[in-house]
């Protein structure tokens, strides 16, 4: 069966003035497909077989072309917008005819030249467009395990639930708000954890490292802060989350840890104002 938007042989069966006509061998449908005449490889003759990929043209025929684009059905990656419209972007997608992203599939503001995590889906014209709303696009067949580092691309930010992310590009991933520490765009490529591995294959992933790699590195940053400001701090346990968050962009409870490993080391002390160094 033919398959829009994938890479496919097809059989010569006539060749015109204009190109090739392809269809699967001793196909039921003679709705032949045309490979235009300058994508026709030399020496090719009737009853050859080719690669192709299959998509419509400008008149809403199916057309074929030995080049491979950059996406295919089924597929995650970047492309870049060439030109942004009051009804959606385009796309270059490594074929003559640039791919629409339509506006109602778009996710944060885009403009030409950026680059947009996508994939491909046919629309109800038959057409392949793109879309930056890839959750269904995503596998939860991944082959890691807890704490893991893994790289992935941010596609969506929901205030209630937390930031999406597409591990690899590719597996479904969340970073909850209790993990979310710094400011965050749909686009940015992350270094994470991860955290969980859910029964269903989804991952649960943090910015943050395993916890006692966190109390090394959050006391080491609250210790080189103490330096710069003089030897004090005024942040002590009264002090607020959301004002050590702010000051230190950790949460209080890794401000307690880390505090509890300098304490314990010796290199602070508590005071009434916060806490200060004792050298």
């Amino acid at each position: 069966m033919l398959e829009i938007g994938k890479m496919q042989k097809l059989c010569v069966t006539r060749k015109t003035e204009t190109g090739a006509y392809l269809n699967f061998t001793n196909a039921a449908d003679r709705d032949d497909i045309l490979l235009p005449k300058n994508e026709v490889p030399w020496g090719v003759e009737i009853g050859d077989e080719i690669e192709v990929f299959v998509y419509k043209d400008s008149e809403a025929k199916n057309i074929a072309t030995v080049k491979r684009p950059k996406l295919t059905i089924g597929e995650l990656g970047f492309l870049r917008v060439v030109e942004d419209t009051n009804f959606g972007a385009f796309l270059d997608w490594g074929l003559q005819k640039d791919l629409l992203l339509p506006s109602r599939e778009q996710v944060g503001k885009i403009k030409k030249g950026d680059l947009c995590l996508v994939g491909l889906f046919i629309n109800n014209n038959n057409r392949i467009c793109a879309t930056m709303k890839i959750y269904n696009l995503l596998s939860t067949q991944s082959p890691y395990q807890k704490n893991n580092r893994v790289h992935g691309t941010v596609y969506s930010i929901n205030p209630d639930y937390g930031m999406f992310v597409a591990v690899d590009n590719k597996y479904h991933g969340l970073i909850h708000n209790n993990e979310l520490y710094g400011d965050y765009s749909v686009g940015d490529i992350l270094e994470i954890r991860v955290k969980k591995v859910r029964e269903d294959g989804k991952l649960e992933l943090s910015l943050r490292n395993e916890v006692y790699n966190e109390i090394e590195s959050d006391a080491q940053m609250i210790m080189d802060r103490l330096k710069t400001s003089g030897g004090t701090l005024p942040i002590n346990d009264d002090s607020s989350p959301e004002y050590i968050k702010a000051e230190l962009n950790i949460s209080k409870r890794a401000f307690k840890r880390a505090v509890g490993r300098l304490l314990k080391e010796g290199a602070i002390k508590i005071t009434e104002g916060g806490i200060e160094t004792t050298w």
